[in-house]
This record gives structure tokens, C-alpha cells and sequence, in this order.
């Protein structure tokens, strides 16, 4: 059994994938967390040694699972996974019970969709995502930030100072290329959040177009830049894009999904995952954007962005 210390941007759920763990095992192991969804960084998680598989030659569909999660869940590449599976024509649409074959040579498995504790830091001493996407709390400015929790619930970070006031970048226009059939899917997710913030009794949230224009940049730029994380290689950390876009918050969590074909199926997902229907039934948050993006193969791409304006 081996040990794993926590840094800055960690998850249980990202943890898990990253060692080839079901989340479940990984939590078993480790009953002194309380609450999967607060870790820190310099916190020591154990590691069981019964691993998954990643060797493992079939995998069994599941409700909720896509492509991408599987390609997570062992360690290979999305690619490699596609081709270990020209049965598959829609890699897009797969069902429960249907068998993929797991390519043998595990590649580095990609960041899963968890968004990471809403700090500030200017210059982290100790630096460490939709995680279990984290419920991230008030912004700091904090010299070491505390650990946020993927796809879930980000934890408070230390000592909030006043952020500094970031400059504003030009407003992003909305996307021409599809938008209306963007638009559509978009407003469908932020109806069907505020569905499952009624069934929990709370309070709807307001759909936010200018923040919906950032979380589309967002989803475009998975496609553009060819990854799928909560940081950006173009706009840094979902807190910092915002920010740097003129969008002014106190709170802010993000979720991100791909593959998912409608509105239904996208928040079928999140829903089924701890972290990320935390974010959706958070409290705290009254404002939502909601972007999509679709690629040249017809896969879509999916952010949420909370705030507490």
C-alpha cells in the first residue's frame, strides 16, 4: 500500500483515475477523509495496492459511461481506445452492455473534469479542476493555497485578502458557426439544472449570457488546443478566465463534460457524479453560463460556470 501527497488542484476522483483506482476503493482506503470533496495540499492519501487493471482486455458498458471516462478510467489514450474498437462508428454513442476492448498499453490517462478550489493567488508558494468538480468558495489571495476538491466541491481557501483588480479584455462575441443550434442546447442545460435545484428546494439559478459566451470560449478552446482539463493552456484557471473577462464573483465552481449528445444525456452525467451535481445543487451560486462546442466529427463539448455575483 502506498501513499499519495496532496497538491494544489487535486481530487479524490482525479487521485483515483491518476492510479488507476475506482473512486470507491480509493475512498475505502482513506476513512479518515470525511469529506471527499475537502482535501489539502501537504494532506497524505493512501493508496491501496489493489489497483485497477489497466491491462485488463474488455470493459463492460455501464449507464452514464463515454469513451472518454473509459479511456480515463485505464490509462490509455482516447485515441488508441477509437482504434481498439472500429466497431464502434459513433464513438459518441455507445450503450450499458456493450463490450470495448482495452488497447494493452496503458498511456498517461487525461485530466478528468473537476473543477479546482476558486483561489487568487498571485504567487503561490506551494501551488497543487468539475475533481469531483469542487464547490468552491469565497476568491483569496492567499501565498499558499488551500486544496480545492473534482469533478465537486472545492474547499475555502486561507485567508481571503481583497483580490486585485485584473484588466478587462475585450468582450467575447458569441460564436457564429451553429450558434443557434448552440444556443438551444445551452439554454436546455440551464432549464434542466434549475429542474434539479427545484426537486432539491433550492433556489434557480440566472442564466448569465456573458458568462455563457466565456464557458462556450471555453468548450471551443478544448477543441482548438486539444485537451480537456479545467486549466487552459489559453486562459489559465476557470477563475482567472473569468476574471480576466471583466466577470465579477465572490463564489465560482465550473463543470465540464464531452461526448454527451443533448442537454439530457450531458446532465444525466453530472448528475451521476458526486462532485458535480454538488456544483449543480450548490447554494451558494445564482448565476449560470453554459457553453458547447462541437467538433469537426460532430463531438460536443460542455462547460458550466457558476458564480455568486
Amino acid at each position: 500500500m502506498n501513499t499519495y501527497t496532496v497538491v494544489f488542484g487535486d481530487t479524490m476522483w482525479r487521485i483515483a483515475v491518476n492510479h488507476g483506482l475506482d473512486i470507491q476503493e480509493l475512498l475505502a482506503a482513506n476513512p479518515d477523509v470525511s469529506n471527499p470533496d475537502l482535501i489539502f495540499p501537504g494532506q497524505t492519501i493512501i493508496i491501496p495496492s489493489h489497483q485497477t487493471n489497466t491491462n485488463q482486455s474488455t470493459h463492460k458498458v455501464i449507464y452514464g459511461d463515454t469513451m472518454w471516462y473509459i479511456a480515463a478510467k485505464y490509462g490509455v489514450s482516447l485515441n488508441n481506445l477509437k482504434k481498439a474498437n472500429p466497431q464502434i462508428k459513433n464513438p459518441s454513442l455507445i450503450y450499458p452492455g456493450q463490450v470495448i476492448n482495452i488497447p494493452g498499453t496503458p498511456s498517461t490517462p487525461s485530466t478528468p473534469s473537476t473543477p479546482s478550489t476558486p483561489s487568487t493567488p498571485s504567487t503561490p508558494s506551494t501551488p497543487s479542476t468539475p475533481s469531483t468538480p469542487s464547490t468552491p468558495s469565497t476568491p483569496s489571495t492567499p501565498s499558499t493555497p488551500s486544496t480545492p476538491s473534482t469533478p465537486s466541491t472545492p474547499s475555502t481557501p486561507s485567508t481571503p485578502s481583497t483580490p486585485s483588480t485584473p484588466s478587462t479584455p475585450s468582450t467575447p462575441s458569441t460564436p457564429s458557426s451553429g450558434s443557434s443550434d448552440m444556443n438551444a442546447l445551452e439554454t436546455e442545460v440551464v432549464r434542466l439544472v434549475n429542474v434539479e435545484r427545484q426537486k432539491a428546494g433550492v433556489p434557480a439559478l440566472s442564466q448569465n449570457n456573458e458568462i455563457g459566451n466565456i464557458a462556450r470560449m471555453k468548450s471551443q478552446d478544448f477543441i482548438d488546443k486539444n485537451y480537456f482539463d479545467h486549466n487552459s493552456p489559453t486562459y489559465g484557471t476557470p477563475f482567472d478566465m473569468l476574471r480576466n473577462y471583466g466577470i465579477s464573483f465572490t463564489a465560482a465552481a465550473e463543470n465540464i463534460a464531452s461526448g454527451q449528445r443533448t442537454a439530457a444525456e450531458v446532465m444525466n452525467s453530472w448528475m451521476n457524479s458526486s462532485g458535480h451535481r454538488a456544483n449543480i445543487l450548490n447554494a451558494t451560486y445564482n448565476q449560470l453560463g453554459v457553453g458547447a462546442a462541437k467538433d469537426s466529427n460532430g463531438n460536443l463539448y460542455w462547460t458550466q460556470m457558476f458564480t455568486k455575483s
